[in-house]
C-alpha cells in the first residue's frame, strides 16, 4: 500500500491534473506547506519523457510558480510579516529551527542564500519572508530568486526526464539523503550553464 505522498501516487495525480497540479504543488510548497516539490517536479519530468506532458511547458510552469510563490512570501515579510514571523518562530520549535538555519546561511553567504535556499526544502519557504523582513532590496531578491528557480526547475525536470523508470528510486534517495545531493546537482548545472554562456559569447565574438 502506497503512502499518499509516495512518488508513484504523485505521478498519478499529475497525470490527472497536469500543469495545474504542478503549479499548485510548487506554489504552496514555497509557502511552507509540506509538499515534496522535488518529487513533484521529478514526476512531471518523467511524464514529459513519456509524452504525457511537454518538457518546455513543465519547466515553464514550475519556474513561474516557484518565482511567484517566493515573491509572495517576500511581500508578506516586507509588509508587516516580520512581527508574524517572530511570533511564529517563538511559538514553534519547527519554525524556529528553520529560522536559525536560514540566519546561519544568510550570515555565511549573504544574498546568495536566496539561491541556495531554493535547493533546501527546510529553508525554501522561509527565504522569501525572511528576505522581505530583513529589507533586502526587491530587485536584488528578485534576481537571486529567478536565478535559483531557473536552475532548480530545469535541473530537476531534466533529471526526471532522463531517469525514466528510475526516477521514483532517485526521488526516495534525495528525500532520505537530504538536500546536499540537490545542491551538488545544482552547482554542476550552474557550472555547465556558465561555461555554455561563455562558449556562446566567445563564438559570437569570433564570428
Amino acid at each position: 500500500m502506497h503512502h499518499a505522498l509516495d512518488p508513484h501516487n504523485i505521478a498519478q495525480v499529475l497525470e490527472t491534473w497536469g500543469y495545474i497540479g504542478i503549479f499548485v504543488c510548487v506554489f504552496v510548497g514555497n509557502l511552507g506547506l509540506p509538499v515534496p516539490e522535488e518529487t513533484v517536479v521529478l514526476a512531471a519530468g518523467f511524464l514529459a519523457g513519456r509524452d504525457v506532458l511537454s518538457l518546455k511547458a513543465v519547466i515553464g510552469v514550475a519556474f513561474l510558480s516557484a518565482v511567484i510563490g517566493d515573491n509572495f512570501g517576500y511581500m508578506l515579510g516586507r509588509t508587516g510579516g516580520r512581527q508574524i514571523l517572530m511570533r511564529a518562530t517563538g511559538s514553534s520549535g519547527w519554525l524556529r529551527w528553520r529560522y536559525q538555519k536560514f540566519k546561519v546561511f544568510f550570515d555565511a553567504h549573504g544574498n546568495k542564500t536566496i539561491f541556495l535556499a531554493r535547493f533546501i526544502a527546510g529553508l525554501r519557504f522561509i527565504a522569501g519572508p525572511m528576505a522581505g523582513a530583513l529589507r533586502m532590496p526587491f530587485w536584488r531578491f528578485f534576481g537571486w530568486n529567478v536565478s535559483g528557480a531557473a536552475v532548480w526547475c530545469s535541473t530537476v525536470t531534466y533529471l526526471g526526464f532522463v531517469l525514466g523508470d528510475q526516477w521514483e528510486y532517485v526521488a526516495r534517495q534525495v528525500h532520505a539523503a537530504g538536500p546536499w545531493i540537490m545542491i551538488g546537482v545544482a552547482a554542476a548545472a550552474a557550472l555547465i550553464y556558465s561555461l555554455w554562456l561563455r562558449y556562446r559569447a566567445t563564438a559570437r565574438i569570433e564570428s
